[in-house]
């Protein structure tokens, strides 16, 4: 027999991982999202569905499962026996016998790519279980050398359950197909609604466009009955166009009469910025520009320049009530200078040594004072406290030398040190009679008595 090439090994195709999701699509166990933004509940697999997990096991040991002779006679164990399966010439019996486990090993791959597509549902499992049975067929006469018993048995559970596979594969079609169909009558609702209720002009309108997106991205739906959904949306655009096609007639109306409005009130405020009314004026500026609010918008080039108009005229009027204002501030300046310098003048007074030169050079001051006027806010309390304690210094200086020629005052104080010299005398004559407690208590009241004297004779000496 011709020696034999060794077969290159085909390259391990990736394999998925068990029970792994198809690419892009939700974990398993996951519960599917629906497209309202709900969570659907998730739809078990009938029971009686058995689990196909599928096998990718390690590099094969050949040793186990067959040899290679030194004459390059390859040898597989079956249960019947061993089976002849080829020649090796390429090299020694090692390498013979690597070359033909690695054979297996692909074999296997394409067995366990089969179990993870019936166990993930992808492709067509009646497609799924051909293939098995393709696989099956080549197997008595397959030149490998690795466990043929151990991919029979799996391939014989591969074509038993690619039946049951399909029967789940098109109770999952009809499921999506019922959730696609509830999806889209549900934005066929929504769509009415906006059509019948929304004035959120804008919104709505993305709205509408967002919903129809999403519409062409829902597939499987019965042709009749998405035929009659499409028809229900399409008729809700086109009721939604037509009312805002009519609101935004009406706003045009609206806005020309704002226009018409708000030029009445460019003229008015145009009238008004020359006047020198300055309170009632400015009072009548803005009631001008309350009725400009509630005017209401005119189409935006009009509106733009209409209020340039009328707020060129407020401003007229107010910068000529500023340059007043600042006339009138630069008086109030001038005159709070001057009682400044009233104040630096006549902060001399001295009611304690002239009370009568006080008093006429207070009566000057105040003359002066009033003759002034206005003085800036901010420097009025300061001004005024400085002229009301000068004031106050006169006042009190009067207050104080009539208290101290109040004749009541007086006679006051000197009935006191009477009653001072009577208890004296008393205690005297008391010593004299022995009576010595007698003479106690009475110079114990004259005590108390002298010391109401000093006290009235201290406040008409502090007047």
């Amino acid at each position: 027999m011709a020696p034999m090439a060794p077969t290159p090994a085909a390259p391990t195709p990736s394999v998925p991982k068990p029970g792994a999701p198809k690419p892009g699509g939700p974990k398993p166990g996951a519960p599917k999202p629906r497209l309202d933004g709900g969570v659907a509940k998730p739809h078990p697999v009938s029971s009686h569905v058995p689990s196909v997990v599928p096998t990718i096991a390690p590099p094969s040991d050949p040793n186990k499962f067959g040899r290679v002779d030194d004459d390059g006679t390859a040898w597989v164990k079956t249960a019947d026996g061993e089976r002849q399966i080829g020649s090796w010439q390429a090299g020694d019996a090692a390498e013979g016998l690597a070359h033909f486990g690695r054979r297996y090993d692909d074999l296997s791959t394409e067995v366990a790519l089969l179990e993870a597509r019936l166990t993930a549902g992808s492709g067509d499992a009646k497609k799924t279980k051909a293939a098995a049975l393709a696989l099956l067929e080549t197997l008595p006469t397959a030149a490998v050398i690795g466990d043929i018993a151990g991919l029979h048995d799996r391939l014989e559970i591969v074509v038993e359950h690619s039946e049951a596979a399909a029967a789940v594969a098109k109770h999952e079609k009809e499921i999506e197909r019922a959730a696609h169909t509830s999806r889209k009558e549900e934005l066929a609702t929504e769509a009415e609604q906006i059509g019948s209720e929304s004035t959120q002009w804008k919104n709505a309108g993305d709205r509408l466009r967002e919903i129809l997106d999403e519409w062409k991205t829902i597939r499987g739906v019965d042709r009749k009955v998405d035929d009659a959904l499409w028809k229900r949306y399409s008729k809700a655009r086109e009721n939604f166009n037509r009312r805002r096609g009519a609101h935004f007639a009406d706003l045009d109306r609206e806005r020309g009469a704002a226009k018409t409005r708000k030029e009445e009130l460019v003229e008015q405020a145009q009238a008004l910025s020359s006047s020198t009314d300055w309170g009632p004026t400015a009072a009548a500026f803005r009631d001008l520009l309350v009725d400009w609010k509630a005017a209401g918008r005119a189409p935006r080039d009009a509106d733009d320049a209409l209020w340039k108009d009328f707020k060129a005229a407020q401003d007229v009027f107010f910068a000529a009530r500023n340059s007043a204002a600042s006339e009138r501030d630069a008086e109030f300046e001038s005159n709070a200078t001057a009682k400044e310098e009233l104040l630096a003048k006549y902060g001399n007074i001295n009611p304690s040594s002239d009370l009568d030169g006080a008093r006429a050079a207070l009566r000057d001051l105040q003359e002066k004072w009033d003759a002034l006027g206005k003085v800036p806010r901010e420097k009025m309390q300061e001004l005024e406290g400085r002229l009301r304690a000068l004031e106050k210094s006169v006042r009190d200086a009067v207050d104080s030398q009539w208290r101290r020629t109040d004749p009541e005052a007086l006679a006051r104080a000197a009935q006191f040190r009477e009653r001072v010299a009577q208890f004296e005398e008393q205690a005297a004559k008391a010593r004299a009679a022995g009576k010595d407690k007698d003479a106690k208590r009475a110079l114990e009241q004259a005590q108390q008595w002298r010391e109401w004297a000093e006290a009235a004779e201290g406040a008409v000496g502090e007047m």
